[in-house]
Formats: C-alpha cells, sequence, structure tokens
C-alpha cells in the first residue's frame, strides 16, 4: 500500500536528498512546495489515504505540523524532536502515533529505559520506531540525527522482534538511495518482509508506480511505501499521485501505467 508523506524543513514541505540533510552547505533539496503542509494533509484526507507521517527536519517547523494534523486529525504520525515531555502534546494535537528514532539512542546506543518511559507514556499502540538505516558492509546499521550518525544497532531479525514489543510499527528509510529517485533497495524490504512481525513503511528510491507492486510482492504484504521525490504533486516525473490512490482502492492495472 501507499503512505503519503509531508516532509518538513525550515517550515516548508520539501523533499531533501536523505544523505545531505545534516551536511551544513551539501544540503540537495529535490522540491519545496508553495503550499503549505495543511493543503497536502487535506488531499489526503479527502483520498482518504491514512498512515501517512510528518516529519519535522529540524526546527522551524512546528506551526506547519499542527496545521496539517489540525486539517487531518488521526490520519497521519508526526515525527521529529518527538521526546516524553512532548509526545502526548502531539497525540493531542492529532497525530494518530508519535514516531521517535534518535531520542531513544545514547552514544551510539540503546537506551532502553528512555525507550521504556516513552512507552508508559503514549503507550504501544501509537508508537511507532524509527529504524532508517544505512548499510556498511553487509549490514544495514540504524543511523540518527538527522540520519548522519550511526549507531551499534543493526537492522536484523533480532532487532525486529525485540523492538516490535515497544511499538504499533516501524519506519525504514534507506538512507543510501533517499530521494535519488533511482529505484528501491531490493535487498533491505525483502529482509524487512522476512523479518518484522509488525507492520513496517519502507521509504527510499521510489522511481515508478511498479515499486508499490514490488514492494508489496518482496515484502510478503507487510511493507508499505512512502513515495516521495518521483511524486508528481513534490514535483516528480515518474509517479502520478492518482495511481497511488487508485492502486490503495485496488483499481491499479499494469497495463494503464504510463512510462
Amino acid at each position: 500500500m501507499f503512505r503519503p508523506c509531508i516532509d518538513l524543513h525550515e517550515g516548508k514541505v520539501k523533499q531533501i536528498v536523505g544523505g545531505t540533510l545534516g551536511a551544513p552547505g551539501n544540503l540537495r533539496t529535490n522540491f519545496v512546495a508553495t503550499q503549505p503542509a495543511a493543503w497536502f494533509a487535506e488531499l489526503y484526507k479527502r483520498d482518504g489515504l491514512a498512515g501517512g507521517h510528518v516529519i519535522m527536519l529540524g526546527a522551524g517547523n512546528e506551526r506547519e505540523a499542527r496545521s496539517a494534523l489540525a486539517a487531518y486529525p488521526g490520519g497521519m504520525q508526526i515525527g521529529g524532536g518527538i521526546n516524553p515531555s512532548n509526545a502526548l502534546g502531539w497525540l493531542e494535537a492529532g497525530a494518530s502515533h508519535v514516531i521517535v528514532t534518535s531520542w531513544v539512542f545514547r552514544e551510539g546506543k540503546v537506551d532502553w529505559e528512555r525507550l521504556g518511559e516513552l512507552v508508559k507514556i503514549v503507550g504501544k499502540e501509537r508508537l511507532v520506531l524509527d529504524l532508517s538505516c544505512r548499510k556498511r558492509g553487509e549490514n544495514y546499521f540504524v543511523v540518527t540525527d538527522r540520519w548522519q550518525k550511526f549507531t551499534e544497532l543493526i537492522v536484523n531479525e533480532e532487532t525486529l522482534q525485540k523492538f516490535s514489543a515497544y511499538c504499533a510499527e516501524f519506519l525504514v528509510h534507506a538512507v543510501d538511495v533517499e530521494g535519488l529517485c533511482n529505484g528501491i533497495d531490493s535487498e533491505l524490504v525483502s529482509k524487512l518482509g522476512r523479518w518484522t512481525p509488525i507492520p513496517a513503511t519502507y521509504a527510499g528510491g521510489a522511481k515508478s508506480i511498479s515499486d508499490l507492486a514490488e514492494v508489496t510482492r518482496l515484502g510478503a504484504g507487510k511493507i508499505d511505501l512512502t513515495i516521495g521525490s518521483a511524486l508528481d504533486i513534490f514535483g516528480g516525473h515518474g509517479v502520478r499521485y492518482e495511481e497511488c490512490v487508485g492502486f490503495n482502492r485496488g483499481k491499479h492495472r499494469t497495463s494503464n501505467i504510463e512510462h
């Protein structure tokens, strides 16, 4: 299934090449929207696209994030700077779930006490763990702090099984291909499909509507796909938004795809 997104950077909806996010002077932006975040949220609400996410990439994005959640209450998740002091406030603002990553890591290791504290506050059923990762050698390692810092945590079956006791879903950006529109990381999607015991959303590299079917197949029906830079509503040329809506409604036909 297709899951929509709203990525916020410096108060604007943007599509950014993931690996450049935390590198001053090297930031690569594929798209900057003229519409506010609420415009996209209203679009997703109109078309019944639930389970998408609003991600705040750094400071200065709270106002836009709140407006998006207000436009589609209960329809989108929120991530970026989530911690025990603000998590409930975001749920009250209309988020269906809070997404957490950097806060549960300390010095490259999982801080289980912090994670447990967050679960007590919001409940497992309203928590999504962001295990966005980059490949080093044969393994995928979780990265934090705008995807620039490698942790010691390897994404594997053991990791996903253990973390599934603390959350409702996983969100996994394949950072090395994020924003490049050169194709999904098929190896990672396949592994997530084999390993995850709970729903997961994959993001990174999608370039055509056929990637939706491919992720569904490789992920054994357990993995959803977020498409960003390739999507026409974000200035892309590879995927039409209407195709994604049709896919979710079961009207998708590969023979009708325009390349």
